[in-house]
């Protein structure tokens, strides 16, 4: 719950409008490996080896939060590399270990989606899809206009467009992806209008008591 909580109040703090106030940066690297990050949660499964298989939380000091797994750290390493160091742990317990490891990766997905939530969603996922994960976007959401908020870079995706604005990337661990709202007129004309009926009172108040 922390997680979420800490997630979200920093899309908050930006928010999507914000957001989409702000100069949008140039597409992150796509050089970059992926690789976990506390937080993140690591599922093992490992034949005929119950005890040593589930979904497990990556540690703040970047270990998988499970007793036999302490001495194993997974953080800022290449996603393959996770394997093989799971693999030499589990060589030391048993002769050609047979398991499956599977990253699940932190990522927020809010603004005008139906059911916005830090998910855990593995490597694989885009962009769209991680939307539709999150139930899609609502009647005011714009699928123009997502923003993916990336290591304190922001890229605006257009959903309609997948070819051509990165709709198709693939998550990494920590992403934000904010659907903006679609504005209407009134969302425009509305505050002018109380402005002036504000003013307007003020005016009369005045001649009133002259």
């Amino acid at each position: 719950m922390n997680g979420i909580l800490v997630a979200f109040a920093v899309i908050g703090l930006s928010g999507p409008m914000g957001i989409a106030r702000a100069q949008t940066a140039a597409q992150p690297a796509a050089t970059t490996a992926n690789s976990l990050n506390p937080g993140d949660v690591l599922r093992i499964t490992v034949w005929r080896k119950p005890e040593l298989s589930g979904e497990f939380i990556i540690a703040s000091d970047g270990t998988v939060s499970h007793p036999l797994y302490r001495s194993v750290r997974v953080t800022g390493i290449p996603l393959p590399a996770v394997e093989t160091r799971i693999r030499d742990f589990l060589g030391t317990l048993e002769e050609n270990p047979q398991f499956v490891v599977e990253p699940l990766l932190r990522v927020a997905v809010a603004g005008e989606v139906r059911q916005p939530n830090v998910y855990n969603l593995r490597p694989e996922t885009s962009l769209a899809q991680a939307v539709a994960i999150a139930g899609g976007t609502t009647e005011r959401g714009r699928r123009d206009r997502v923003i993916l908020v990336r290591e304190n870079r922001q890229l605006v995706v257009n959903l309609r467009k997948p070819d051509q604005t990165g709709a198709g990337m693939l998550v990494r661990s920590g992403d934000q992806i904010v659907v903006e709202l679609q504005r209407s007129t009134w969302d425009v004309v509305g505050p002018m209008v109380s402005v002036l009926g504000a003013a307007a009172a003020i005016v009369s108040v005045y001649l009133y008591h002259r």
